[in-house]
């Protein structure tokens, strides 16, 4: 076939994770829902705190929660990972309680401005490299250039909100990275360039019938919340819920999709609590579930705890617990990580 015959009859493979009505929500829906938060706040900014609420019970308590499913909800997992249960917390806490009355209370929004932003690009790094191997070797760009493409946009956004210098985060005192105008201009024209060449690419791979639908729509996904949620809307805060919302929904349709995959055989003995509320007819309850416990420990630690110990201490030592503990658990290359996923080739 001559390359000035246009190829756009049907794709090799669209790569998806478990199927187009699945995928479509968890690439478009959930995206959507976070851009319509932010679009609503700024409308709106009386509607920050209800949203911010909301996406804190359902969503962010809820997240973290997801994540205990893949430490302690069965014995072999416990055992597994019995130092991230029992004694990494106790390591947390007080490296961040020392930080705090050491150092300085500003020192833990600082951390988390940033980490949390680390911590949201490798995760959806993590998504993007799992349909990349969905996409049956479809994705053949340069590993090195596809991380420059994927880091470029986000580099960019951290940058411009630390020149930016709000001076507060969350109502929390922020002490940014002073960063030159400069230095943010050439991460634009960068992330610009990566995005104009990616888009070149794919566009050149439809032409040929072999566009990764999947993979195309996630990138597009992610590009447009890291440009939303740290260019475009000019308030830090409003801008972090964006990017919040987006993190949290996807994480724990994420981890329900990993436990799913698991059990997909039927109820295992060996972990008979999670693998019932993970079969596909349980769903509403393994949501339950999460949400239940999520609200029962989030209620207790803003009430008995609390009232010993600052409540930022408490919620920064969780967020950077969960983060550490992900970039444990949640390593694409590992080969049961890939099996549970239906993982192919790269």
């Amino acid at each position: 076939m001559s390359v000035s015959e246009p190829i756009n009859t049907a794709v090799v493979t669209p790569g998806w994770l478990r199927g187009a009505s699945f995928d479509l929500k968890f690439i478009v829906g959930i995206p959507l829902l976070a851009l319509v938060s932010g679009w609503a706040v700024v409308r709106n900014p009386d509607l920050f705190l209800p949203i911010l609420l909301a996406d804190l019970w359902l969503l962010g308590y809820h997240h973290v929660v997801a994540t205990y499913t893949r430490l302690c909800f069965d014995k072999a997992s416990f055992e597994q990972q019995r130092f991230l249960v029992v004694w990494l917390p106790f390591l947390v806490i007080g490296a961040v309680a020392a930080l705090a009355f050491g150092v300085g209370f500003w020192t833990l929004a600082t951390i988390y401005f940033y980490w949390q932003w680390f911590h949201y690009t490798r995760q959806s790094y993590g998504v993007s490299q799992v349909y990349r191997r969905k996409a049956d070797g479809l994705v053949t760009d340069d590993a090195r250039l596809g991380k420059v493409i994927f880091y470029a946009l986000p580099v960019w956004g951290i940058l411009y909100r630390s020149h930016q210098d709000p001076g507060t985060f969350l109502e929390l005192e922020l002490k940014v990275i002073a960063t030159p105008a400069w230095a943010v201009d050439i991460a634009a024209l960068v992330a610009v360039a990566s995005l104009v060449l990616w888009l070149g690419q794919r566009l050149w791979m439809w032409w040929q019938g072999r566009l990764p639908i999947a993979h195309t729509l996630y990138m597009l996904s992610h590009f447009t919340i890291f440009y939303v949620a740290y260019v475009m809307i000019d308030n830090i805060d409003y801008g972090w819920l964006v990017v919040n919302v987006w993190h949290n929904a996807q994480y724990i349709v994420f981890v329900w999709l990993f436990n799913r995959n698991r059990f997909k055989d039927g109820i295992d003995p060996k972990a008979p609590f999670l693998s019932r509320i993970s079969q596909e007819e349980n769903a509403f309850k393994y949501v339950a579930v999460c949400l239940g416990l999520a609200t029962a420990t989030y209620l207790f630690l803003g009430t008995v705890v609390a009232a010993l110990v600052p409540v930022i201490v408490i919620y920064q030592a969780i967020n950077f617990h969960h983060y550490i503990v992900d970039s444990v658990i949640w390593k694409v290359r590992r080969k049961s990580l890939q099996q549970t996923l239906g993982l192919g080739r790269a």
